[in-house]
């Protein structure tokens, strides 16, 4: 069991005294499963609720994040490869030194994390093929001596001469859980640098949650975005040279995902699903750790008031709902060690963000609804 955070990332409202609730009409919780609950006039009350059947381990929970933007170093020019590769492997061996005594569940470095400042087009092609899968390999050792998954983002070489910008989910036991090659290269990838464009979105199970990657220019484009709005992961993970300022809370807000960025010589930030930046690093420190906790879902308020309140004197301190203020949503995150956040919404009967929002359209397209 992960000890708790020294540090709250969130605030916890505790919704007491008397709401109103919106003017909209009558409250219909869609499920996943598509069965309807009670209305908010007609809901039972809290005594006549049954408790939700509980599981010894939840599915998702707390993750130990940590997150590290050095620049690439740079090398003699003229020196030969097989030295910049050792070179880099003590880049990060120093890199990983920093974060590894917070025993992260996750690592995740930067993209091309293994570049060589300086070289040209050709020098660093040579680099590429002496260094192989050598700097993966290390970054493997180092998941498995210190059981945490590690991304190793990198620029890598297909069996048929091809060229991808990846990022390598590597789990506890060193082996390789799957790779996400990029979907939006650059123009100059392409045509400079013989990078093909990825084709998958794939999402991996890891034993925390669902995780989903973009990389660099891919934040600029719907088409990977809303994708993962479909997949509902429960974390993205951003490794880059390009921060992309509002693009961040704003792909982790309409995923419903938290969001992690690592990026080359600028601030590596935890997002949470309202988009809050929950951690960072500073001019002083290239990296951060934080924990994250990913069993948690988005409402909206309307027709949830009360139910929320319920909740909240039900589970006291086992529930927290963090309010960004002027978004009209919340965030539900269960803190209970057996009880999972799904659990305590079914119980309640807890109208979600995206199906109140998919309510909402339909009635507005109902016949008779519209001018």
């Amino acid at each position: 069991m992960r000890r708790p955070s020294l540090q709250s990332l969130t605030t916890s409202i505790f919704l007491m005294g008397m709401f109103v609730a919106s003017p909209c009409g009558p409250s219909t919780n869609v499920r996943a499963a598509g069965e309807a609950t009670a209305l908010e006039s007609n809901r039972p009350d809290a005594a006549q609720k049954t408790s939700p059947q509980t599981s010894n381990v939840k599915k998702r929970g707390r993750v130990r994040i940590a997150t590290l933007g050095p620049r690439s170093p740079s090398v003699d020019a003229d020196a030969e490869p097989q030295k910049s590769v050792s070179q880099i492997i003590t880049h990060w061996t120093r890199e990983f030194s920093q974060v590894l005594p917070d025993r992260p569940d996750l690592i995740v470095v930067p993209e091309i994390c293994d570049a060589v400042a300086g070289l040209s087009r050709d020098k660093r092609r040579e680099y590429y093929h002496v260094r192989k899968d050598q700097v993966r390999d290390f970054f493997a050792k180092v998941a498995a001596e210190n059981h945490c998954y590690i991304v190793y983002s990198a620029t890598r070489e297909m069996d048929d001469g091809t060229w991808r910008n990846s990022s390598v989910l590597i789990d506890r036991q060193g082996k390789i859980v799957g790779v996400y090659n990029k979907n939006h290269v650059t123009i100059g990838e392409r045509t400079e640098s013989g990078i093909l464009y990825g084709r998958e979105a794939p999402v991996f199970e890891c034993d925390f949650g669902r995780v989903a990657f973009a990389i660099c220019f891919d934040l600029n484009f719907d088409e990977l975005r809303l994708k993962y709005v479909k997949a509902r992961p429960d974390l993205i993970v951003f490794s880059s040279v390009y921060h992309g300022g509002l693009m961040q809370a704003y792909w982790a807000y309409s995923c419903r995902a938290h969001f992690v960025a690592a990026i080359s010589g600028l601030p590596c930030e935890v997002r949470n699903p309202l988009g809050e930046v929950v951690a960072s690093s500073t001019n002083y420190f290239d990296y951060v750790v934080a924990d994250v906790n990913l069993d948690c879902r988005l409402a909206h308020l309307d027709y949830n008031w009360s139910r929320l309140r319920d909740l909240k004197n039900k589970y006291g301190p086992r529930v927290k709902i963090s309010d960004p203020g002027f978004l009209g949503s919340v965030l539900i995150s269960s803190e209970d060690e057996k009880i999972a956040v799904d659990e305590m919404i079914a119980e309640f009967h807890i109208e979600l963000l995206d199906d109140y929002m998919a309510r909402a359209l339909a009635h507005r397209h109902k016949a008779g609804n519209m001018e």
